[in-house]
């Protein structure tokens, strides 16, 4: 087969990949090359990633192809997905190919068969939480998407649900294939406590938030019940809740609200944080929160887990298939709940010890080589 990967996500391949997307799509190529030397591949991406930083994916099997345009972060005009998409997809004479996200628009026009990785329902889920036109946007690409592909990719048993629900997609069009977790986080850390505290200006124990600060997050409840749970120790303990991630939308509100709630520097914003120095920051911490309002997956709570962070997170959408009975789950919408769950873990040793060792176990059920393989089998169907 002459199989086609859109790699547009990809923008930085000598450091890998970052996050989300990139993620998935920067692991699935490198794991699926790495195991299939018979098919032919060509991988798209973007005209701004240059030719020496692409080595990486070279193999006899493997041609590169660039786009002579950007679709990184916005929509591609109409226009341009018709006529330069078209060519730059048709003159490869594919058998089949893969887009990484229905963000990026296959023509119309293409004729050939479409495979199509499809993450999460937030738009339909929570669109209170998403500005109105990204929300129509996302709309029409998510029904696009369905509709021109042969076959879907979700990510988990409830994003498959969701494809079905909104999107009226058939159930055996699509494969319900869980992402992996790089291998490098069961793998015991370098980096000591000390020198974590030092990096970021922690002063003695943390609990850890990571992800992009917005809505759907729901960092605002988080800092709320942290705020409850500091009153509650009234002062006996040196908690900080350290809050790691990229600013998303809205993201100012939460700098304000940790001022609104006199948090101060119980509050540590470390900005984005990515490739080794996430293992640190999860292995150190005393327990990850995310109660999160909805999740397509959930990449940040397996990689805790995998680093033996005990996990306080949210019984909502794909996170109790991910995290199975490895996790301590709260209500996303119960402050004092969580604040209440946040006192628990911080004062019961032993449940925290419990919920490390679960959780690598748990972990240990997610693997990018399983990812390729069945990605593989979904190609062969197709």
């Amino acid at each position: 087969m002459r199989i086609g990967i859109d790699a547009r996500a990809i923008l930085n391949p000598e450091k890998s990949a970052p996050s989300g997307v990139a993620s998935y799509v920067w692991h699935l190529i490198k794991n699926i090359l790495d195991i299939d030397q018979e098919n032919q591949y060509v991988l798209f991406f973007d005209f701004k990633v240059h030719d020496k930083d692409v080595k990486k994916f070279s193999r006899p099997n493997v041609k590169i192809k660039f786009f002579p345009f950007s679709d990184y972060k916005k929509y591609m005009p109409g226009a341009y997905s018709e006529i330069l998409g078209l060519a730059t997809y048709s003159r490869e004479n594919l058998d089949l190919l893969h887009i990484t996200s229905p963000l990026y628009r296959v023509p119309a026009t293409y004729r050939g068969k479409v495979v199509t990785t499809f993450y999460d329902f937030a738009p339909y889920r929570i669109p209170e939480l998403f500005p109105k036109i990204s929300t129509a946007k996302l709309r029409t690409l998510y029904s696009f998407a369905a509709k021109k592909s042969d076959h879907i990719i979700a990510v988990s048993e409830s994003t498959k649900k969701d494809e079905i629900n909104f999107l009226g997609s058939r159930g055996d069009k699509i494969s319900v294939i869980y992402n992996g977790i790089d291998s490098r986080f069961f793998e015991p850390c370098a980096v000591d406590r000390e020198t974590v505290k030092s990096d970021y200006k922690i002063n003695d124990k943390y609990i850890l938030f990571l992800g992009t600060l917005e809505p759907r997050k729901n960092l605002v409840r988080v800092f709320e019940a942290f705020a409850k749970f500091k009153n509650n120790f009234a002062g006996k303990f040196n908690y900080q809740l350290v809050v790691a991630g990229k600013r998303g939308w809205l993201a100012d509100e939460y700098f304000q609200l940790a001022k609104d709630l006199e948090l101060g520097e119980d509050v540590v914003f470390t900005g984005y944080v990515g490739g080794d120095e996430l293992k640190p920051l999860y292995t150190h911490a005393e327990f990850f929160v995310m109660p999160s309002l909805y999740e397509g997956f959930g990449q940040t709570i397996v990689e805790a887990m995998a680093c033996g962070a005990p996990c306080l997170v949210s019984k909502v959408a794909s996170i109790p298939e991910v995290a199975g009975e490895a996790a301590f789950y709260v209500d996303p919408h119960d402050t004092e709940g969580i604040g209440k769950a946040m006192t628990e873990l911080a004062t019961n040793k032993e449940l925290r010890e419990s919920l490390g060792v679960k959780g690598k176990e748990q972990a240990k059920k997610f693997s990018w080589s399983k990812c390729a393989r069945e990605t593989l089998e979904v190609y062969k169907n197709v």
